[in-house]
């Protein structure tokens, strides 16, 4: 992922900003919960990419993947719909607990741009379907260039989806977030059709950590930089998310990327054994096959 990569990531100020206000006030809505539902993963699970983490001599890699993890992003879902039944064989693949976060398709966020894209989401929509309730919550990654011009696009899109998939979002324009009249009308939007809004970390974009809620759920796409303050920072996250759980925080979905993605599992293992100590949660901490070659 090369998404806000940065030579030097020691010149770096890796502080998570203040919360918006608007994230209490999301949040105070809703009940305390005892423990969050908590999904973390990787955003690929080819051999190729995590290095250092399946035995030798592992022949199906969702498979062991999904023995380790409870969830994974699936970016792959963005550069092609797959058929109907590949969704499904993944869903047969994979243990009852373990949930799928596929990127939307392409064609839909950036050739389309949200607009007459009808015939690639309703594939999409119809083949994702087959991982039925393994279908946790899919998510839309908007290209860098839509700014806030192309905001009336986002009602008529939200309209189109199905009432039973209530996606992410993921706005990669600074002025969404900068710009405090542009933002508040966004956010107005997002919480009107329950949309969470996805917050990225990267070394490169800190302008996109905006902090603010508009649902129970903290979608957060963590990308490390292969360097050492990335256990610093997954520790800062444990910190915050545990003050958004006393404040009514429901759902964490926490995705690990990497420059160079094998260090993957390895910050995961790290952020799950901090989230099971804090949080109450349970997940099991997946384990390395390899740990020497991971960093």
């Amino acid at each position: 992922m090369k998404f806000g990569k940065v030579e030097d990531p020691g010149n770096i100020d890796f502080t998570l900003p203040p919360d918006h206000p608007g994230t209490q006030e999301i949040l105070s809505k809703q009940k305390k919960a005892k423990k969050p539902n908590l999904y973390v993963g990787c955003a690929k699970w080819n051999k190729a990419d995590l290095k250092g983490f399946y035995p030798r001599g592992t022949k199906d890699e969702l498979a062991y993947y999904s023995t380790q993890f409870n969830s994974i992003e699936l970016n792959a879902t963005f550069y092609r719909i797959f058929p109907a039944d590949t969704f499904a064989g993944w869903y047969e693949k994979t243990p009852p607990d373990f949930r799928f976060f596929p990127k939307f398709f392409q064609g839909i966020s950036h050739w389309g741009r949200l607009q007459n894209c009808e015939d690639n989401l309703n594939e999409y929509i119809l083949n994702s379907s087959n991982l039925k309730e393994k279908l946790e919550m899919p998510f839309v990654q908007l290209p860098d260039n839509f700014g806030p011009k192309n905001i009336d696009r986002l009602e008529p899109f939200f309209k189109m989806l199905p009432k039973d998939i209530k996606p992410a979002i993921e706005f990669r324009h600074t002025d969404w977030f900068n710009n405090e009249e542009v933002a508040n009308e966004l956010y107005k939007i997002l919480e009107n059709y329950n949309i969470t809004n996805a917050i990225v970390d990267s070394a490169g974009r800190r302008d996109l950590l905006h902090m603010r809620l508009t649902t129970p759920t903290a979608f957060i796409r963590y990308n490390g930089a292969n360097h050492k303050s990335d256990y610093t920072r997954l520790d800062d996250w444990i910190d915050r998310l545990e003050t958004w759980i006393d404040q009514g925080l429901q759902n964490i979905y926490f995705f690990v990327h990497q420059n160079l993605e094998k260090a993957s599992p390895l910050l995961s293992a790290h952020f799950i054994k901090k989230a099971n100590e804090r949080f109450g949660t349970d997940l099991h901490i997946p384990q390395m096959d390899n740990p020497d070659t991971l960093f």
